[in-house]
């Protein structure tokens, strides 16, 4: 087994390289000029050359893009856990023939693809009048929930039960059982769901695309894609906005990591 170590080891570096290979390309020719870019793409700079980021955050309206982005993933995220939450929690304890009918049919829906659907949801926020609109997308992003609905319900179903009996026993209404009891039981996949849900609507580019068509409405994703054009020939320019548009899920990925792992083994434990 010790043998196998460094055999191991090596592979793993070696695969880490491989993947971090395109990170490692794109952050560095954000330091260079076009034509050291062109002459030594994998090259370091020969120089810390930061006018492709002066000249991104010069022509660019980053502020709005990013404020844009939060409003937008914030609100997502609050419908698709309170949706999902409150769904797998009536699910589970009012377990009827109807309401298990119905989740078979969420597990079906959840399969068929997002692009299916793209079409009859514009032309429904066209008749809702709220294409180009942030908070017609929020509601596009509200499909979401089904994947929090199937997570938050397996989670809820290793719960003790007998907590909850016994506060029925004393009283205790469904509200409360919910708010008091199950609420704080689930809070590590409520943060483990939260947290991936965020990275997909952050980082999300169909739906943007699809529902906003205004200049200041749009995400940071959709800022990098505009600049193709913009930046048609000067790559080093277009690599500087990918960077500034992964920083901060780049942040965010790193300071949640410890509640992913805690979250998904406290699931693992409890079932």
């Amino acid at each position: 087994m010790t043998r196998r170590r460094p055999l191991l080891s090596v592979v793993v570096i070696g695969l880490a390289c491989l993947v971090g290979m395109p990170l490692y390309y794109i952050v560095v020719n954000t330091f260079k000029t076009q034509d050291e870019m062109v002459s030594s793409p994998l090259a370091p700079p020969t120089s810390l050359y930061l006018d492709n980021y002066l000249e991104v955050f010069d022509q660019i309206p980053l502020a709005q893009s990013f404020g844009n982005t939060l409003y937008i993933t914030a609100g997502a995220i609050a419908v698709q856990l309170f949706v999902g939450v409150t769904a797998a929690y009536g699910m589970i304890m009012r377990a009827t023939l109807f309401n298990r009918i119905f989740g078979v049919l969420l597990l079906l829906a959840f399969v068929v693809p997002g692009q299916a659907t793209l079409i009859p949801l514009y032309r429904t926020l066209v008749d809702a009048e709220l294409v180009d609109t942030f908070n017609g997308l929020i509601i596009m992003y509200a499909g979401g929930s089904i994947f929090c609905f199937f997570l938050i319900q397996g989670y809820i179903r290793t719960l003790p039960f007998e907590i909850v009996e016994a506060a029925r026993i004393d009283g205790a209404g469904v509200f409360q059982i919910f708010w008091r009891i199950v609420l704080p039981l689930i809070r590590p996949i409520l943060i483990t769901v939260g947290i991936f849900q965020t990275m997909w609507v952050w980082n999300d580019f169909i739906l943007p695309n699809v529902f906003l068509s205004s200049p200041e409405k749009r995400t940071i994703v959709l800022e990098v894609y505009s600049a193709v054009g913009e930046f048609s020939t000067d790559w080093p320019a277009f690599m500087t906005l990918s960077v500034v548009a992964l920083v901060p899920m780049v942040v965010f990925f790193v300071v949640s990591q410890r509640h992913i792992i805690s979250g998904l083994l406290a699931g693992g434990v409890k079932g």
